[in-house]
């Protein structure tokens, strides 16, 4: 609370794991498990640093995920879909482009 008795907004943060993420992609989307891992902790690293909370007033959720990325085009892959959904956020309020997806490890690899 301020001295005027005004309470400042907290910010509320996600509520979901990079393994539930990875899982909901999974049943989503065509793609592999590296592909679903790797966006799933971008996604992650989004949530922890609190920016889309800032921006939209709510903090990221899986089904908030999935639905964007559904929006894509359809011949996308989930990590196109990432960066594609993260275009339409820079572009709306700036300073999204770190969390794009820009390798993806091979099957082996983690």
């Amino acid at each position: 609370m301020t001295d005027d008795g005004d309470a400042q907004p907290t910010l509320e943060m996600a509520r979901f794991e990079a393994d539930e993420l990875a899982d909901a992609l999974e049943a989503a989307f065509d793609g592999t498990d590296a592909e679903f891992r790797v966006v799933a902790r971008q996604a992650r690293d989004l949530a922890d640093a609190g920016i889309v909370a800032e921006d939209r007033g709510e903090p990221l959720s899986v089904e908030e995920i999935v639905r964007n990325l559904d929006d894509a085009p359809d011949d996308s892959s989930v990590a196109d879909r990432w960066n594609w959904w993260l275009g339409a956020l820079d572009a709306a309020y700036g300073d999204y482009r770190e969390f794009e997806v820009r390798a993806i490890p091979s099957e082996g690899e983690k």
